[in-house]
């Protein structure tokens, strides 16, 4: 099983950042349905979000996405500099950082049920950082594995890719598979999160945490098996 990893390697990195991609629909229905209208891996919303609330949009949360804007910048930095002087691919430093991120994950998911529910200022706008600030560390990793059109956080380039490929614009062929199923993870993602929220707001982190921290181990796994290949009887 170890060795089939390895030989398909490329298909269960995109396994695993598809993977991601459905983690950050669910943090990101935390964040805005759960958290006051903040997304912490979708930095578009917030600054589209914050545009609105400083132009005077009633309803509209300003400091939330403006913090949840730097704290992403903050840990996509991190994420960065870590792995700036390795190759692309998966190392054991990506490994480790999404381990980071998943035991963030799982640190507030705690944290909120110790809260016992949506948690009261300043908690709030401490959960929403910490949730930000591991999206951008995240972000940066799945970077730094290039797995083309899935960045595990947004998805209007890959529906750009989709739709300006297909076969309506002109296209002759595109990988629709990774294109379409990263816009349907991140969907679904946000839907179940969104469910989650009926029972608890911790559940839905919970849920990424997991999500994260079993990608990290499968593609450590994946990248640390020796491919031996048997000699010839003499």
């Amino acid at each position: 099983m170890l060795t089939r990893l390895r030989a398909n390697r490329d298909s269960l990195h995109l396994a695993l950042m598809l993977a991601l991609t459905f983690s950050t629909g669910v943090v990101d229905a935390v964040g805005y349905l759960g958290l006051d209208k903040v997304f912490a891996g979708n930095m578009t919303g917030n600054v589209v979000i914050l545009g609105m609330a400083l132009a005077g949009a009633e309803d509209l949360p300003w400091l939330g996405p403006l913090l949840a804007l730097f704290a992403f910048m903050a840990g996509a930095v991190v994420g960065g500099r870590v792995l700036r002087p390795v190759k692309a691919g998966w190392t054991t430093r990506t490994t480790t950082l999404f381990a980071v991120v998943g035991i963030v994950l799982a640190g507030l998911a705690i944290a909120m049920f110790v809260l016992g529910g949506r948690p009261p200022q300043p908690w709030e706008l401490v959960i929403t950082v910490l949730l930000a600030a591991a999206m951008g560390l995240q972000a940066a990793t799945a970077r730094h594995i290039a797995v083309k059109d899935v960045t595990t956080v947004v998805v209007t380039s890959t529906i750009t890719g989709f739709a300006a490929d297909s076969r309506l614009a002109g296209g002759k062929g595109q990988p629709w598979f990774r294109r379409a199923a990263a816009i349907v993870l991140i969907a679904a993602g946000a839907g179940v999160g969104a469910l989650l929220l009926h029972l608890h707001i911790g559940w839905g982190v919970t849920l990424a945490a997991a999500v994260t921290l079993i990608a990290a181990l499968l593609g450590h796994i994946a990248a640390h098996v020796k491919h031996t290949t048997p000699t010839p009887a003499e």
